[in-house]
């Protein structure tokens, strides 16, 4: 009677759990390469915001050169 449970459970163990196992985590792997629509959403924010920030840095830039024109040497 004791054979009958640990002959199964090797089976399962050996066989059946390995393959289950990286099933899984394969599936996991997939789906995690892939943006979800909230992170495409903010990409596609960011990429918006990017050319703004460039702009506003090249006005700093043209001020601080206006004002301070030796402003690069000391950073």
């Amino acid at each position: 009677m004791f054979d009958f449970f640990h002959v199964p459970l090797i089976i399962f163990l050996l066989f059946v759990a390995p393959v289950w196992i990286i099933a899984h985590y394969t599936t996991r792997w997939r789906t995690a390469k892939t943006l979800s629509a909230e992170d495409e959403k903010m990409l596609a924010e960011l990429w918006e915001l990017a050319p703004k920030l460039d702009s506003r840095i090249n006005t700093l830039e043209s001020i601080l050169d206006a004002q301070a024109p030796d402003w690069r040497k000391q950073v």
